[in-house]
């Protein structure tokens, strides 16, 4: 499977185009922005999007979705947990990121499915505490952790529906049961690198690592 990864908008953002190379079918893990630029490295290469999929429905993840699916016709995947407050998101606060408001998500996943393209697929690892439906997304020795674990640091736990202690469980008991060489492929550049390994945050992550104190 073909995986780029492609840091967008103004928060450190990064999306991931995802694509079948055997078919061409193509997806995009949270397009938060400059989607021209994304939508460009598909058609490059002859991939067709066929899903938009977002790791969970705060606005810094979701505000590029409606260009996308304009660009592409793609259909919306978030989990069920989330996809009310992905069509419900404050006016002022849309507003402030100058986002468009995301249409609504048309498939609804949750933990242990799989998302096909082509002859690749992904699959669901409810991973909540950074928002109650945050998921990850793993295949073949990589996983894209959205929010909830990134490189050196972990998702805040202080905005609605967060929990410290449920985020804590996500990565302990469901990412840091993967192979210790998976790739992490976090939501955001807040790292020291753009990417890492389990075995690597499971031992030097300080908010949920070994040597961690929490």
């Amino acid at each position: 499977m073909h995986v780029k990864q492609i840091q967008v908008g103004s928060f450190a953002v990064f999306a991931y185009l995802l694509a079948c190379k055997k078919t061409n079918e193509a997806l995009v893990i949270d397009p938060a922005g400059d989607c021209g630029k994304i939508f460009k490295e598909a058609e490059d290469k002859g991939y067709n999007i066929k899903y938009i999929v977002n790791t969970h429905s705060h606005v810094d993840h979701i505000m590029g979705n409606k260009e996308m699916k304009d660009l592409t016709g793609a259909k919306i995947i978030i989990h069920e947990a989330e996809a009310q407050s992905l069509v419900h998101q404050s006016y002022s606060l849309m507003s402030s990121f100058g986002a468009d408001p995301s249409p609504p998500a048309e498939i609804t996943v949750k933990d242990g499915d799989d998302i096909v393209i082509g002859e690749a697929s992904l699959k669901v690892i409810h991973t909540p505490g950074h928002s109650p439906g945050s998921i990850s997304l793993y295949h073949n020795g990589i996983v894209f952790t959205g929010d909830t674990l990134f490189v050196g640091g972990v998702g805040r736990t202080d905005l609605a529906g967060g929990s410290w202690e449920t985020l804590v469980s996500s990565v302990r008991n469901k990412l840091f049961i993967l192979p210790g060489d998976t790739i992490v492929a976090p939501g955001h550049n807040y790292g020291e690198s753009p990417k890492s390994t389990i075995e690597k945050e499971k031992v030097y992550n300080p908010y949920v690592g070994l040597k961690s104190s929490y």
